[in-house]
C-alpha cells in the first residue's frame, strides 16, 4: 500500500511524456452571493426532510406491534443486525426508503433491512425481515429489494445472511408478486445460483417462516432455529422439493 501511495506521488510530479502535473481546481463560489445563499439554504431543507424521512423509516412498524414483538421475546431486526456485525465494521444500508409514500408509508424500508457489513471479519450482506411490519409478509416492493439485495451478493462475492420472521407472502397482494419471471420464486433461483457459485449462505430462523418462505433456509447452507420462537410451517411436498 506504501509503494502505491509513493508511486502516484511520483506521477503526480511528474512531467515526462505522456503525464502531465496534477493541478488543484480553485473554486470561485461566492459564499455571500445571495443566489449562493438561497440555493444552500434550500439544500438544507432538503436534507433536513431526507434525514427526517430516513429516521421515520428506522422506525419500522407501529408503536403496538413493535410492543408486541419485544412482549414476545424477540429483538426488532435492526438491533439483531447490530449485534450480528463486526464491532468495526462500517456498515451501509441498501434500499433504506423503499416502499416510501406507499399506502400511507404502511411498508417502512419495503418490510424487509438490508445491510452491507462485516461479519467474523467477512464482508456480507445481512438480509432482515422486519416482523413489526404487517407481520414480515412480502409486498412486491418487498420482492424487489430481496431480490437487489441478492444480486449485490452475487456481483460482489458476499456471504449473505437471512434473518427470517416472516408471514410468506401478502396474499392480498400476490398479483404484484407471483405473475412475473422477477416474482417471489425468483428468491430461490437466485439463491441456487449463488449456492452453484459457492457463495456461502445462511438463515437464521427468529419466528415465523411461512409457507413459500420456509424455501429460504431449506436452502441455506447452514440454518439455524431459535427455540421457542422460530417456527417453519411448510408442506412436506415444499421442503422436499427444495431440498
Amino acid at each position: 500500500r506504501h509503494s502505491i501511495s509513493l508511486y502516484w506521488r511520483w506521477r503526480s510530479h511528474c512531467n515526462g511524456f505522456g503525464i502531465n502535473k496534477l493541478t488543484s481546481i480553485g473554486s470561485k463560489v461566492n459564499k455571500k452571493d445571495s443566489s449562493f445563499i438561497r440555493k444552500s439554504e434550500q439544500m438544507s431543507e432538503l436534507v433536513s426532510d431526507l434525514k427526517k424521512k430516513l429516521r421515520l423509516a428506522k422506525i419500522g412498524g407501529s408503536l403496538s406491534s413493535r410492543k408486541r414483538h419485544i412482549k414476545r421475546g424477540k429483538v426488532l431486526a435492526r438491533d439483531r443486525i447490530k449485534y450480528l456485525l463486526d464491532k468495526d465494521s462500517s456498515p451501509i444500508e441498501v434500499g433504506q426508503l423503499a416502499g416510501y409514500d406507499f399506502n400511507n408509508n404502511e411498508i417502512p424500508s419495503g418490510g424487509i433491512i438490508t445491510v452491507i457489513g462485516k461479519v467474523s471479519g467477512r464482508d456480507s450482506i445481512i438480509i432482515a425481515n422486519d416482523a413489526t411490519v404487517k407481520g414480515g409478509t412480502y409486498y412486491p416492493i418487498t420482492v424487489k429489494k430481496h431480490l437487489r439485495s441478492l444480486e449485490i451478493a452475487k456481483e460482489n462475492n458476499l456471504a449473505c445472511i437471512h434473518l427470517v420472521d416472516s408471514g410468506g407472502a401478502n396474499l392480498q397482494e400476490q398479483t404484484g408478486i407471483f405473475a412475473d419471471k422477477d416474482g417471489f420464486g425468483r428468491i430461490f433461483y437466485e439463491m441456487a445460483g449463488m449456492s452453484s457459485r459457492g457463495i456461502p449462505q445462511i438463515s437464521v430462523v427468529m419466528g415465523s417462516c411461512t409457507a413459500g418462505g420456509a424455501y429460504i433456509p431449506a436452502m441455506s447452507d447452514e440454518t439455524v432455529i431459535v427455540k421457542k420462537n422460530g417456527t417453519i410451517v411448510g408442506t412436506v411436498y415444499e421442503l422436499s422439493y427444495s431440498t
